[in-house]
Order: structure tokens, then sequence, then C-alpha cells
């Protein structure tokens, strides 16, 4: 019995062993569920809600032979035009709590204009469902004076999800296979107390790392059944006085002409601006620092000639 008991330990190990090592190859889960009724979201996740769970409900089978309706990951960004990037800001944030969503990230900042001003510029990025995205971003484009781009991306991820089935039933029969050779072990009448004790160990720290295994698997699933349902969306907010064209006594040059433009006008600020310093401050200070020094070397210069000529006229008489 005893000899039995070990080949089947042996067994799971090795089955267990490369069950763990597929596991480890699948990336770990960045976020869980997503609050109800929306909210903003940390760096770290969500907050537990209700998720669609495909492998409940059918839309994948028990075997993952047969896929109903695939998970794809969708990603959108935009960079939009707005008169005020911070009212903008504000009415993104609820619409995504009234379409069922919530707000991962926000931020405002201060961005330099070509004529020296300031102007707000924001970003923020939300998760919506995923029925609702195109809903969404016709409601983030509504009042936009541009969209400058626009980029959409899906990442399907249906395989991996069907291989993670796998990997999870396999652990759960080895779960309970090792909880029935830990029974038998707790329960064989031929070993010793110590023998009894270190042989339910054993299985008892198998059964942890299965366990352990398990809710790691658990989670990647989690992980892939919420990023589909709920999109992401990052969107770019840029004030519309950043790209207002140069106006010139009424007329507004554009592209390559305001360009031009603009920079000839640069250029004579900067020109502008040197000469002022160099009138009101580096001449000042050159004649501070030099003149006393010209001052002397003229002085010297000047009685040199004087003797010059005082000694021509002695010559002379």
């Amino acid at each position: 019995m005893k000899k039995k008991t070990l080949f089947i330990f042996v067994i799971l190990a090795l089955v267990l062993a490369a069950c763990g090592v597929k596991a480890a190859a699948t990336p770990a889960p960045a976020y869980a569920a997503p609050a109800v009724g929306g909210g903003v979201a940390d760096e770290q996740g969500y907050a537990p809600t209700p998720a669609p769970d495909l492998y409940a409900t059918g839309k994948i089978n028990a075997t993952g032979a047969a896929v109903q309706e695939r998970l794809v990951i969708m990603n959108v960004t935009l960079s939009i035009v707005v008169a005020d990037p911070q009212t903008k800001l504000d009415a993104i944030s609820k619409m995504a709590s009234n379409l069922g969503g919530f707000v991962v990230s926000m931020n405002m900042s201060q961005v330099y204009m070509q004529s020296g001003d300031t102007a707000p510029q924001g970003s923020i990025s939300i998760r919506v469902p995923a029925e609702k995205l195109d809903t969404a971003l016709s409601q983030i484009k509504t009042d936009a004076v541009d969209v400058q781009s626009e980029n959409r991306s899906g990442e399907d991820v249906t395989a991996q999800y069907v291989d993670l089935q796998s990997q999870l039933k396999n652990l759960e029969q080895a779960e309970q296979d090792l909880l029935a050779i830990m029974d038998e072990a707790k329960n064989n009448p031929g070993n010793d107390s110590t023998t009894k004790t270190q042989d339910v160990l054993n299985v008892y720290n198998q059964v942890v790392s299965v366990r352990g295994q398990i809710e790691q698997i658990k989670g990647q699933m989690k992980y892939f059944e919420q990023s589909a349902a709920y999109s992401l969306i990052s969107v770019t907010l840029i004030a519309e006085e950043t790209i207002k064209p140069i106006e010139i006594g009424g007329w507004k040059p554009e592209g390559k002409v305001r360009d031009a433009v603009q920079k000839l006008i640069n250029f004579l600020q900067g020109f502008v601006t040197f000469l002022i310093y160099l009138v009101l401050l580096v001449l000042p200070i050159l004649i501070v620092i030099f003149g006393p020094i010209v001052l002397v070397i003229w002085g010297i210069v000047a009685l040199v000639r004087r003797n010059k000529k005082k000694k021509a006229l002695a010559g002379k008489k």
C-alpha cells in the first residue's frame, strides 16, 4: 500500500510541475473588477463587481473545443482639440459613469505656447462596457473643435483563455486526487505516527502549491474577461488657443506660410531683445570695466606725443 501511494504521489508531482511551468508563462492580471456604478479606479486595478463568466454561462464549453464568442480586448486612443480642457475632462468622467464605466486616470497640466503664454492640457483614461464603445467615442467627439488623431486596436485573447481553462481543469482534478491521497495517508494503519505525519505533510505541501496555481489562473481568466468586457479609451485634450493661426491685420496665414511668418516674428523678437540687452546692459558694463583703462592709455599716448613735440621744437632752436 505504501509503495502504491508513493508511486501515485510521484506521478501527480510530475503532472503538477508541468502545469506550473505552463501557467507561469501566462502574464499576470493587471487589475480586478470595476466598481459598480462607475467611479475612479486606482493604479493597481478596479473595485470588485460582477463580471461575465464565459466559462459558467456556456459561451465557452467545458473542453474548450468550441468557442461561441471570442474574447477581444479593445483599446482606443484619441487626441482632440477643445475650447476648455478642464470642462471636457469633467464631462468625459461623468459620461463614463453614466455608461456604466469608470475613470482609470486623469491629469491636467500647463503647456507653453510659442508666444510664451501657457495653456491647459489634459488627459484622461476611462473604461466603458465594450458594447457602448462607439457611443462613448461619439459623445467624446461632441463639441470637439478638431480630432487630431484616433487609433483603435484589438487583441484577440480567446486562445489564451481556452488554454487557461484547460490548465484550470487539470489542476482542479489534481487537487482532488491529492486530497484523496492525503486522506489515504492519514488513515493508513500500516504507517507509524512519524511516517504518517511526514506523508501527510508532503501531500499537503503539494495541495497548497496546486491551490496557488489555481488562484493565479483564475485571476488571469478574470483579467481577460473584464478587459474584453470593458474597453479602454485614452483621450488627450488640447486647448484650442494652442493651435490658433496667427492673425496679422485680419489676415490669417495657414500652413507653411504661417510657419514662416511665425519664425520671422520669433527672429525679430529675438533680435530686438538682443539689441535691448546690448544697449541697456552690455554697453554700460563694457564702459564701466574698460572706460578707465582706455582713459589711461589715451593719457599716456597724449603725454608721449607732447614730449616728442617739445623735443622737436628744442632741436630746431
